[in-house]
């Protein structure tokens, strides 16, 4: 088992995978960027801004010094968000111990290259052993302990079998999958979705028709998993189908209820002002289209989303748009 942990990224989800170690049996070390909040973590033992109302356990040590988070640590969950991977990834270089594993833990796409984590990852600090986890996990409900089932998804077994042994528990249970590129995609994918279907709530469009793009929402990570070495079966996991119905159907999901607030009329600049923590689908979208385009891979949800969020479309002419394209069969 591996027993020392440091957590990189102290937001709502960083913050409850700390608590989830401590669970399991282990110690963590959270980073967090900002020195008011490492204070707040390390005297109340609490993360009022991102995950009010829970005390945490007392063991878990704030830092703002990335080495001093790192110091003799066996594993590291990378829960930055998508966006700022590459940049921490590169900290990382001088200080990570030689074959420390890595599991990535925010969910998305990189902007302007069209990339996956592991992707940026293998680039950045190759050699490392990498794994992916995600799955439906609203990080306060596991933070509380009340039952989460994840994807853990990693090429090495042996290194797989070590990380969940490290973050089992009773209410925290990890299933093994050898097919990251599958989780990464799911995980990515079902935040663009959780914009769409946020959009058919707040415009009232009714529950037809968010059942029939979560539906088709799993065509699309399909389609493009299968130009990136995943399997089709990932998709109806944990990973996939598991994460895309609870983000499609809660307000809880940032992602879902910044979609609401633009089909109830709101701006974007808005919605995003009242959203605490990041709303990756924003930027996902943009990402998820361009790799799309570059893979010749035809992603109607993803696209009408990027349109209205990212280039200015219509809104009401961006549903019209999806619902006159053509008939086809439901297995394309």
């Amino acid at each position: 088992m591996l027993k020392r942990i440091a957590v990189l990224g102290a937001g709502a989800w960083g913050t409850a995978l700390a608590q989830i170690v401590t669970l399991a049996g282990g110690r963590a070390s959270l980073w967090a960027r900002d020195p008011a909040l490492v204070d707040s973590l390390n005297s109340r033992h609490s993360n009022d801004r991102y995950l009010p109302g829970l005390d945490l356990d007392p063991s878990i040590r704030a830092s703002s010094h990335l080495e001093e988070a790192l110091e003799s640590v066996d594993a590291v969950l990378l829960a930055t968000p998508a966006q700022s991977l590459r940049e921490v990834a590169e900290r990382l270089r001088a200080l990570l111990p030689q074959g420390c594993p890595m599991v990535i833990c925010a969910k998305g796409i990189e902007r302007g290259s069209g990339k996956l984590p592991s992707q940026v990852l293998g680039e950045t600090l190759p050699g490392h052993p990498l794994a992916v986890l995600s799955g439906p996990t609203f990080a306060a409900e596991a933070a509380r302990g009340l039952p989460t089932a994840v994807t853990l998804a990693c090429r090495d077994k042996l290194t797989a079998s070590r990380l969940a042994g490290t973050l089992a528990s009773i209410s925290f249970r990890p299933y093994l999958s050898d097919d990251p590129h599958g989780a990464e995609i799911g995980g990515a994918l079902k935040n663009i979705v959780a914009i769409s279907c946020g959009i058919v709530e707040g415009r009232g469009l009714g529950q037809n028709a968010r059942a029939g793009l979560i539906t088709r929402g799993v065509a699309e990570m399909a389609r493009l998993g299968a130009h990136l070495d995943a399997r089709r079966e990932t998709f109806m996991g944990l990973s996939g189908l598991g994460d895309l119905t609870l983000s499609c159907t809660s307000s809880a999901s940032r992602n879902y209820s910044l979609g609401q607030a633009l089909g109830q009329g709101r701006s974007l600049s808005d919605a995003l002002a009242a959203s605490r923590g990041v709303t990756e689908g924003v930027y996902t979208a943009e990402a998820a289209v361009l790799l799309a385009r570059r893979l010749g891979v035809d992603l109607p949800i993803a696209a009408a989303v990027d349109s209205v969020l990212n280039r200015g479309a219509d809104l009401e002419q961006t549903i019209s748009a999806m619902l006159s394209r053509p008939l086809k069969q439901e297995t394309a």
